[in-house]
């Protein structure tokens, strides 16, 4: 049996991923795996959407920018380099422990790799500081590369971690998954997707279902996208056994 630690999307929040895998015993005070994951004892899955911070409050806050606008070279570059600069500490963690860290590929770190999708938000909001067609700067290779390695999910048995759902058509974020109203929807439209995909149970993020993690044991899945509600998910895993998850819970931090 392992337990697995499971943290929603990330958008650039630093400060919650670190004090989250604090909590959870999974870093120490140099940022490196500490011994339960070293030894895979403690598995770390982040699902994905580590870049573009979710809204100008969360970018001013990154970049020490009184007012930020997207429109301005200047504080694209801020942002991208603070960016940059935690993705390296990230990276050195998984290095650290190949093994034990999994880190998903989320929409937001794909549309960092193909900038044809330009995402944003309702409010006007949109995602460029690595875009260099609308005055961002681009990812430093290494960087890119690491990403491009990152998995779209990851089994263990018939359970599932994915950035957005059990449907296939959710792993791949093309023209099709950004019309596809249900990508944002289909925990509560259809939450018989997770069993009808032959899984157990599934771990999700891509959407805050609103008052922190929405855990479902009966249907069988886990809405995680938390952070901003100070909560990751626990999960103790048993692949071998006919119910592989022994418990799930949502832990505060």
């Amino acid at each position: 049996m392992r337990k697995f630690i499971a943290v929603g999307d990330v958008h650039a929040d630093w400060a919650g991923l670190w004090a989250a895998l604090r909590a959870a015993s999974c870093v120490d005070a140099q940022f490196q795996p500490t011994p339960p994951v070293q030894s895979g004892l403690y598995q770390v899955v982040l699902l994905g959407d580590l870049v573009h911070p979710k809204s100008e409050r969360d970018y001013e806050r990154l970049t020490g920018l009184a007012r930020f606008s997207p429109r301005d070279p200047d504080h694209l570059l801020l942002a991208a380099r603070e960016q940059v600069a935690h993705l390296e500490r990230l990276r050195a963690y998984q290095e650290a422990a190949p093994h034990a860290v999994h880190i998903l590929l989320g929409n937001h770190d794909a549309a960092v790799l193909d900038p044809r999708f330009v995402l944003g938000t309702s409010g006007g909001l949109v995602h460029v500081e690595f875009d260099p067609a609308h005055g961002g700067q681009h990812l430093p290779g290494h960087l890119r590369a690491w990403m491009e390695g990152f998995p779209r999910e990851l089994r263990v048995g018939s359970v599932q971690f994915a950035h957005v759902s059990p449907l296939p058509s959710h792993l791949h974020y093309d023209d099709l998954f950004y019309a596809d109203r249900t990508a944002k929807r289909w925990f509560r439209e259809t939450p018989e997707n997770v069993r009808r995909s032959g899984l157990s149970f599934g771990v999700y993020g891509h959407t805050q279902p609103g008052g922190g993690i929405l855990l479902d044991r009966g249907t069988g899945f886990a809405i995680i996208d938390a952070l901003p509600d100070r909560e990751y998910l626990e999960v103790l895993l048993d692949p071998a056994h006919p119910d592989p998850v022994q418990s799930a819970r949502a832990v505060p931090f």
